[in-house]
Order: C-alpha cells, then structure tokens, then sequence
C-alpha cells in the first residue's frame, strides 16, 4: 500500500527511488538509493563536477575548487596540531567562510565537528566542551571574554582565534598556507559527523549524533522537495550553529552544486535586504518574524528580489497579513512551511509547492524517507486527526545522544524518536504541530495548545510575534496567558487581543491576561522562545476581575 504523502512527492528524483535499507541498531527504513556515502564524498565530487561554481560568499568568494584548497589546508593545519580521527573540534563561531570550511575540514579527518551558538556564555560553554572531550576549539576573536578558563576546560590542547589576535591562542591563519594533501579518512555512512547540542529547554542540553547518513539524506530531501539545483543561491540569516543553517540551508544548497550566501552579523532587515538582492538569492530558510520584518520595512520596493522563489519557514506560524503583504510584493516568492528538530537533523515534514496556500495550518506532508506515527500517553496508535505525540522515524533521525544512556533509553523506542510535540495527521498525511507536551495547557480539565492560540492570534492585524503560556491559577489549574509584540507604529489593546480571540475559538482558549511588550520575546542560542523565561517573568499577573 502506497504511503500517502507518495501521491505529493515524485517516486523518481533528486537520490533516485526510495529502498528499504536496515541501519544503526538494524531497523528497518526508507533511503534514497541514489547518494554519496559521506560529506567528503559528497563535497569531492562537487569539486569534480563544478569547480569553478560559486560556493561560499561571505566577505570573500570562493568557488568549489578554492573551497577544496581552503578546505585541505585547514585539514591539514589542524593535523599537524594532532587532530585525528574521532577527535572533537568545537566551533564557537559566527556565520563565517571559516564555519564552513572548518566542518568540511574536520570530517576530511574524521574528526567530529561541534558547533556551539555565540550567545553561549563560560559556563554554558564550559559544559559542552567538557561534556564532548572538545581537544581543539575555533573561536571568534571578539568572543574570547566567553571562553572558560584553561583550568576548567582540560581536553582543549589548542586555540584558534579567529578575527584578530587573543592571548594564549593561535591566529586561524596558522592553519592556512599548508600545501601537502591530506587524504580523507576512511568513514561509514552511519559514522556520527557532527554533535550537534539541544536547546536544553529542559536540564542540560544533550548532545545530537548527526550522521553522514542522516545529513545526507536531510539534505538531499529539502533540495529534492524544492527543486534545487545548481543554480540556486541560498542566505544563512539563521546561526550555523543550529542544524538549519548547517543542514538545511548550507548542506542542502551545496549537495546539489548551489552557492552558500552567508550573513554573517546580527540580523538587521536592511542589511539582509541588501544581501539577498545584490546575491540573488533564490532560497531560505527563516523564522516567522524575518518574513514580517520584510514584508513590513517601508522601503522593501527599493530591492530587487525577484530571483528569491522558496521562503520556507518553521518554528511559530506564519501571520496571515505577512503572507497577504508578501504575496503583494514578492508574487512569486513561495512560502513552504517545514518541521524538524536537531534529533531529526532537520526536516521531517515539508509543505509540497502546489498546496501551500490550502493549507497553511499544516507543516506539510511526512518528507520522503521519513515515518511519522501518532502515539497517545501510553504508546497506542491513535486514529487520523486525532491529536497524540509525534514519533518520527527514518535515516534523518540521529541513532541518539552523547553520554545520556538514560535519555536514549526514553526517547528513542523501537528505531522512533519521541519528539515530545502534539500533532495530528489527517488522512490525505498533511501533519499539523499543536504543542510541545510539556507546553500543553490545563484549563479546569481542558487541554489547550498553546500553538493553536498563537496561530489565531498572530493573524491580528500589528502582532509581530506572541507567546501564549499557563499560569497558576487557583480555581482552574492554569489560566491562558498572552504576551504580545506589537509591529512599529502599530496601535494594539489587551481588549483588542482578546476580542480577536474571542471571535475564532472556543471561551475556554480566550486568554484571561495579556502582557504588551516593546521587547523582543527571549530566545535561546537555537532561536526557541524561552516560555520558561517568560512564565518567571509573569508570575504575578492577575486576571481581570469577573464581573
């Protein structure tokens, strides 16, 4: 019996035709039978097959052929240092040529690469460099006050600064300049690449085996399910460091021979605007909040993108107004809704183009490869548009965690990872995501997904971004609580919010309070909205009065 979401996506593509395949613990999945094996297999024959394309931009261009000379001086810069096979180099960098040079340099070595976010502070990093035995990290010059003290961090042997000089560390130019060839070491598809640490909503983050299998696959998905080619040009506005900036912008871009557009500092609208322009760029991956950003700048006519098609997007839906403005100014930009996670190195569900606009509640259909099963709390199959938790299963999903036998023996059950979301799938497979099951609301025995308020109420007219969270309530258990952006200039009221939610669902689901901030909601390193920062700063909020 054919899976449903074969009737959305072509049988014969992009990997050639899907195969049964046994992997990791002998579980049994669907894998493109057409793929290179592993990154630098991968990487060496773009260099056959386009060695004077462009490959990175970022502050200097580099074709496919420079990348690969850049790439093997670094390998070999590093193992002069003593990095080898299964040794772990951490990268606490910005969106940098450097970045991406260092992973591809690394796994040429065999040696795992561990991006680390730049928001990540001494104590943060502390952890994760002690938790992976990191002996070599890569780190911007303008970050060193970050670092730990050499005390508190004994695995790392060498420093590498990057950007400018820094005691106690080696310039990366050091690296560069080495001219002897450095063969590739020998590596199986199902060898861990890169560890790739959670966001740590919950305890400490964990760190995520990504797999050349799994990167592989993930990235041939996204450049299959959009159509990419070598022709296409993609912008990182999104931190390297988390697995849609490695895997499903860069990786996905690169598989197919496109070009890497990199920006490297703090998001400012004008500046991406600019780049995307004078790039042309044709493909992103974004949160929410940057689609209206653009589509709200007042000089957004002064840019010429018309070669940008694919706005994919994830994480918080899409305000209903940002999809009618863009429609308006960029008529032939598509916006393609996507969910995935670092345990599923990146996607597991992508929006076909055809149907976007038909259902814009959903985060697509199941993508090639991949097995998603709805499950309720104790593990039964539930029936279609029944909302449960999402298991998801496939050569994307990472074999498990580093060091946390504990949680790979929870999360990960009969070759599925339990995702921890609340969704549903309907019976044409459109999968739709209502809450994290820690995040799902009790109201006085009603279950109320926070997602399902902020997809109404991010259609409100002047809502740049909202946050819908539960707080202590005496009589009910938990009461809805709304936080809320307002876009510049915008005119928004408490009544005016909860009037609009009043009119599209059920009294219960209607938040009682509502908080306007000129902030921007906090965000981990990963770009997640800290619910927890924002329930510890609203403690104390009292509901209206009854009447």
């Amino acid at each position: 019996m054919p899976r449903l979401q074969d009737c959305y996506w072509a049988p014969d593509r992009l990997g050639g035709a899907l195969r049964p395949e046994r992997h990791f613990d002998g579980r049994q999945m669907l894998c493109f039978s057409e793929r290179p094996a592993t990154i630098p297999a991968m990487f060496a024959e773009l260099v056959r097959r386009f060695p004077d394309r462009p490959a990175v931009v970022e502050g200097r261009r580099f074709s496919y052929r420079e990348l690969d000379a850049t790439v093997s001086s670094i390998a070999a810069g590093l193992e002069a240092h003593g990095v080898k096979a299964g040794d772990r180099v951490a990268l606490f960098l910005a969106n940098r040529w450097e970045f991406l040079a260092g992973v591809l340099a690394c796994l040429r070595l065999g040696a795992l690469a561990v991006p680390i976010g730049t928001r990540q502070r001494a104590t943060e990093l502390e952890f994760l460099i002690n938790d992976c035995s990191a002996s070599v990290i890569l780190f911007e010059a303008d970050l060193a006050g970050s670092l730990p003290l050499a005390a508190d961090i004994p695995t790392i042997r060498h420093r590498f600064s990057v950007g400018g000089p820094v005691p106690g560390a080696q310039g990366f130019e050091t690296l560069l300049g080495r001219s002897e060839a450095v063969p590739v070491a020998p590596a199986t598809e199902e060898d861990a690449a890169v560890i790739l640490y959670t966001s740590g909503t919950t305890g400490r983050p964990k760190g995520a085996l990504l797999t050349h299998l799994g990167m592989i696959h993930s990235a041939l998905t996204f450049a299959r399910c959009y159509h990419l080619t070598e022709q296409d040009r993609c912008i990182v506005a999104v931190p390297l460091s988390h697995v849609t900036g490695l895997v499903g912008v860069s990786l996905a871009t690169m598989v197919v021979g496109g070009c890497v557009v990199l920006m490297r500092h703090a998001y400012k609208t004008p500046d991406f605007l600019e780049l995307a322009s004078r790039e042309r760029i044709t493909y992103s991956i974004l949160v929410p909040t940057i689609y209206t950003l653009c589509a709200t700048y007042p000089e957004l006519d002064r840019y010429d993108l018309s070669s940008w098609r694919i706005g994919c997007f994830g994480g918080a839906p899409m305000p209903v107004p940002t999809i009618e403005k863009l429609a308006q100014k960029i008529p032939h930009l598509l916006l393609l809704n996507a969910y995935g996670a670092t345990e599923t190195t990146s996607p597991a569900t992508v929006m076909p183009q055809r149907c976007w606009r038909d259902n814009m509640d959903s985060v697509g259909q199941v993508a090639p490869c991949c097995e998603i099963e709805v499950r309720d709390e104790a593990g039964a199959l539930v029936a279609p548009e029944v909302p449960g938790e999402l298991w998801i299963a496939g050569p994307n999903v990472v074999p498990g965690y580093l060091n946390r036998p504990d949680a790979n023996a929870s999360e990960f059950v009969d070759g599925f990872w339990r995702s921890g979301d609340i969704g549903s799938v309907d019976a044409e497979g459109f999968v739709r995501i209502f809450d994290r099951r820690k995040d799902m609301l009790n109201r006085g025995g009603y279950k109320v997904y926070s997602a399902e308020v902020e997809n109404i109420l991010s259609g409100l007219e002047g809502v740049l971004e909202c946050a819908i969270i539960g707080l202590p309530d005496p009589v009910l258990g938990e009461r809805i609580h709304a936080i809320v952006v307002p876009r510049d200039n915008a005119v928004l009221t408490q009544d005016m919010v909860r009037e609009h939610c009043t009119l599209y669902m059920a009294d219960y689901k209607v938040p009682e309070t509502v908080a306007l901030r000129s902030e921007p909601l906090p965000r981990n390193a990963n770009g997640k909205i800290q619910k927890a920062v924002l329930r510890d700063e609203s403690r104390g909020t009292e509901p209206p009065p009854k009447a």
